[in-house]
């Protein structure tokens, strides 16, 4: 039985990414895994939707959580309605998530029960994490993806091409650009000539934008 072994990694911000060495492998940069995912999806993203009142996001691979928590803490204030939908086929450990030091960077302290609650609420089931903000994670390959809810934002954050190439193609991205609204915006890491073309070909305008630290740019995708 092939078991992916993982390590915790600190990045050049000092935040925690995880390592995995069967697959030469981490789950954000190097050079800063808040800062990346700041960067790339919550500037690049979801700021880019905050002007409508209810906000529905589907994130493709949740991996540590880190994006629900950043865009949970994104949101509050602003007065917006926000379903999230989470992609995990393999969902990380309690014991290695309880190391991770994302806490370690927001004064708030009700965050702390925020993460707790992103990692233990049950699959399948709609869970309130704040006032306006509802996630329900699905334990699920985005092979069998099956969803009949309209999104208006998507994180398309799998592991890099060279580890999972299958799930970067036209077949892939057709798929979910079929559950994406009019207007919607899909946002990425990668910036590989070949994803763009296969965005491309499902109908998308594609933009090419300036990445964080360590990356020259991402990839965002407009429906």
């Amino acid at each position: 039985m092939f078991i992916l072994l993982k390590k915790i990694l600190k990045t050049s911000d000092n935040s925690h990414t995880i390592y995995v060495p069967n697959l030469n492998e981490t789950y954000h940069s190097i050079y800063g895994a808040i800062t990346e995912s700041n960067h790339i999806f919550i500037k690049n993203g979801l700021l880019r939707k905050l002007d409508v009142n209810e906000i529905s996001i589907l994130e493709i691979g949740y991996g540590t959580g880190l994006n629900i928590l950043l865009s949970y803490h994104e949101s509050r204030g602003s007065n917006k309605n926000i379903n999230y939908t989470a992609i995990e086929p393999f969902p990380l450990n309690l014991e290695i998530l309880d190391k991770l030091n994302y806490l370690n960077f927001f004064e708030e302290k009700d965050l702390s029960k925020i993460f707790f609650n992103i990692h233990k609420s049950k699959f399948d089931v709609k869970y309130k994490l704040g006032d306006k903000f509802h996630l329900i994670k699905k334990k699920i390959k985005i092979e069998n993806l099956n969803l009949s809810n309209k999104y208006d934002l998507v994180y398309f954050d799998l592991f890099a091409p060279r580890v999972q190439p299958n799930l970067w193609t036209v077949k892939i991205f057709k798929q979910i650009y079929d559950i994406m609204n009019f207007g919607s915006i899909l946002v990425t890491y990668c910036s590989k000539g070949y994803v763009k073309r296969n965005l491309k070909e499902c109908g998308f305008k594609i933009e090419s934008c300036p990445g964080p630290p360590g990356k020259r740019e991402i990839t965002r995708a407009v429906k």
